[in-house]
């Protein structure tokens, strides 16, 4: 087996300056990983290649793949995915891996952006203060999830949880989904595809489903977006990422 034509060149659009060891080491391997992940895969995707590195890259964050990060993120720098973007994915990706997770893929990506010449810190994103982050959250978290949805989490939560739902809509939407940087729909299937990657998350994946739905991300989407992490996350995330989708939204 070799490296069909179309999975180098697709390859070296990405990494035209990475050469992998493994093709020393592990030449069968990568040959049949490389045929399946830019070639095969490739071929069924509709997503455009910034949206593509978009959530691969908060994948890898949910994963911990540190080293693969790296090189995705200077993939997703070279086809035009800006730094103020590529910083707010690891922001996105905060409330749903947590801080202890987040912090090594926040360093590195500082380390890349130094690396070429460009000034820390970015411009700021935020559009909220810590007067206004809940109202604006709450607001948000509407629009996105639904009134009614989120009123029934206010009402159905112990008194001594409340603070919790609080939280969400102050941090989790407040802080988070207000910024700009990127928009709406494009930090909701980044947040679809972090909580797919991170696996068990089953029932948060349900809610993002129908989230993603509510901002305009239909199946096609979803399921071109799971395609996409395949070679990434393995089958069995993936296919259960699937079958939430398809309690959702029936073929």
């Amino acid at each position: 087996m070799a490296i069909s034509a179309t999975a180098q060149h697709n390859h070296d659009e990405l990494f035209p300056d990475h050469a992998s060891s493994l093709q020393q080491t592990d030449p069968e391997f990568i040959e049949y990983f490389d045929n399946f992940a830019f070639d095969e895969v490739l071929r069924e995707s509709s997503l455009n290649p910034k949206t593509r590195l978009i959530v691969q890259l908060g994948s890898m964050i949910a994963c911990q793949a540190l080293a693969e990060y790296r090189v995705l993120a200077g993939a997703a720098l070279r086809i035009g995915v800006t730094p103020v973007e590529l910083k707010e994915v690891v922001y996105q990706a905060v409330p749903y891996v947590g801080m202890a997770r987040a912090l090594d893929f926040l360093h590195v990506t500082n380390s890349i952006l130094t690396d070429r010449g460009i000034e820390l810190p970015l411009p700021g994103q935020s559009t909220t203060t810590p007067e206004t982050r809940e109202e604006g959250g709450l607001a948000v978290q509407m629009e996105i999830i639904g009134a009614a949805r989120v009123d029934s989490l206010y009402a159905s939560a112990p008194a001594d949880q409340t603070h919790i739902q609080r939280f969400l809509s102050a941090n989790c939407f407040g802080d988070h989904y207000t910024r700009t940087g990127l928009d709406l729909r494009s930090r909701e299937l980044l947040t679809f595809a972090i909580l797919v990657s991170l696996g068990g998350c089953e029932p948060q994946v349900a809610g993002h489903v129908a989230a993603n739905l509510n901002v305009g991300n239909d199946r096609g989407v979803l399921v071109d977006t799971l395609t996409q992490l395949l070679p990434y996350i393995g089958y069995p995330r993936t296919l259960n990422g699937l079958r939430v989708v398809n309690e959702a939204t029936p073929a």
